[in-house]
């Protein structure tokens, strides 16, 4: 993403950069304000039960996505022990990439309903560009988080819809190699393999599917 201010599209590069921060934040907020409606209050005592981008963000993550485009927040801390459903790990897990979902679809929805209705504050073309990469990136977030690798949100999810063998198996085989798969999958992305483009093109392939205002 630093290529942008080398080609002097500053003004860009801080929208999306701003995009990015917010749905971060969001992310990590909905795993934190799940967990703690499942009865865990261990996020809210580290201080991540807030909208606070301070709160979220890694100084080293964000400076990744910056230079490369690829990056990640803290992980929000949570105590399985707590839960007070069985069902909890998957709910947690699920509600970044749902709040993601959520951020999306307000976000090209208030943009289409204000240049239906002429609002100004959607007029300019630093709006629109703003608006519809924030939906676009809260789109990627969540498709790549329910990747069922690594740590990844998706590797918490997919268990339960697993017979209870092969879910066993699953996070054996996860545990010991998913990192280091999906640590390949960001090195060939890097060297030029497309590999997060397709997720990028299927994320922009369903904002017409979340768009819910007509703008003509």
């Amino acid at each position: 993403m630093i290529y942008l201010l080398f080609q002097g599209q500053a003004a860009l590069f801080v929208i999306i950069l701003v995009a990015i921060v917010i749905s971060l934040t969001f992310h990590e907020f909905g795993h934190a304000i799940t967990a703690k409606f499942y009865g865990d209050d261990t996020a809210q005592k580290a201080g991540r039960l807030t909208l606070n981008p301070v709160a979220h963000i890694d100084p080293m993550g964000l400076l990744m996505v910056a230079l490369i485009g690829f990056g990640y927040a803290k992980p929000v801390p949570t105590n399985p022990n707590n839960f007070r459903s069985r069902w909890a790990s998957m709910f947690v897990s699920a509600a970044g990439p749902a709040m993601n979902l959520l951020i999306a679809i307000v976000a090209i929805n208030f943009y289409a309903l204000g240049v239906a209705n002429g609002w100004s504050i959607t007029q300019s073309d630093g709006a629109q560009v703003f608006f519809v990469y924030l939906a676009l990136i809260n789109m990627i977030l969540m498709l790549f988080n329910l990747i069922p690798i690594g740590a990844l949100d998706g590797h918490y999810i997919l268990p339960y819809f697993l017979p209870k063998k092969l879910a066993q198996d699953y996070r054996y085989w996860n545990q010991r190699y998913g990192n280091r798969l999906l640590l390949g999958l960001i090195v060939l992305s890097v060297v030029g393999v497309p590999v997060f483009s397709y997720i990028a093109n299927f994320g922009e392939s369903l904002l017409p599917f979340i768009t819910f205002i007509s703008i003509t």
